[in-house]
């Protein structure tokens, strides 16, 4: 059975933010066909789009036997098992899960766009995800994160102590 390496961003800013990512981290880690090998460390961030709370955001690797399309519905499962509600686009949330990178995989399904479309743009994603995977060539750019993650605004991603 192949295994495939895997980088996918959490986020929330509705409820107990850092219990909620610390046990989706554990659902994901208990997740058939889906091995969590490490996350990043937590970040308060500030939000995009309509005025919200600020977000609570991580990244994570796993290894998985699922193709791409089962580990994104595994994905939206874990969502749906925190109460995620999809009401407007960028709205506050729960829980938000994002396949961001599988393997050196690039795809566009009317479901699944890999790499994730604007992790590049967005710095909540690429400084957590460069604390764990700075080697990692985003394959469409060509660019490793540690290298994307200077090219964003970074000031909005604060560093949190574990609670």
């Amino acid at each position: 059975m192949q295994h495939h390496r895997a980088a996918i961003a959490l986020g929330s800013n509705l409820g107990d933010s850092y219990s909620i990512l610390q046990a989706a981290l554990t659902a994901l880690g208990k997740t058939p066909g889906v091995a969590l090998e490490t996350h990043s460390g937590f970040y308060q961030t500030l939000a995009v789009g309509p005025p919200q709370p600020d977000y609570l955001n991580c990244s994570a690797l796993v290894s998985t036997s699922l193709t791409p399309e089962h580990l994104l519905r595994s994905l939206l499962a874990i969502e749906l098992q925190f109460g995620r509600v999809r009401r407007e686009r960028w709205g506050p949330r729960l829980l938000d899960l994002d396949l961001l990178l599988f393997d050196d995989l690039v795809l566009d399904t009317p479901t699944l766009t890999l790499p994730h479309p604007r992790m590049h743009e967005r710095a909540f994603v690429l400084v957590p995800l460069s604390e764990i995977a700075p080697d990692w060539i985003q394959p469409i750019s060509g660019k490793a994160i540690a290298d994307l993650v200077k090219t964003v605004d970074c000031s909005g991603v604060t560093p949190i102590a574990s609670v």
